[in-house]
């Protein structure tokens, strides 16, 4: 896998209002959110950046009220796969 570096200048970090210990996490955090905001990664792709589960990337999504990209296609999928949940669960 290969890493990418971000090279910033001294007065955007000197004036950025985050501490120096949260500086990496906070900015791959904001990367991931306006990245996944524009469509431009996936929501996988985007916890994994922010270094977050599922739900706390959810969480954040709704806390800075970014919408979910969430498809027909996708809805249509998750209930074919809950009608085969429940028919393999009702059997028990």
């Amino acid at each position: 896998m290969r890493n990418h570096t971000l090279v910033l200048s001294e007065t955007v970090s000197e004036q950025a209002k985050i501490p120096r210990q949260h500086w990496d996490a906070t900015l791959k955090r904001e990367l991931a959110l306006q990245l996944y905001r524009e469509g431009l990664i996936s929501f996988a792709n985007a916890r994994r950046l922010a270094a977050l589960d599922n739900v706390e990337f959810h969480v954040l999504l709704g806390k800075r009220q970014i919408p979910r990209q969430y498809a027909a296609a996708d809805y249509e999928r998750d209930l074919e796969n809950l009608a085969t949940w429940n028919d393999n669960n009702l059997d028990r």
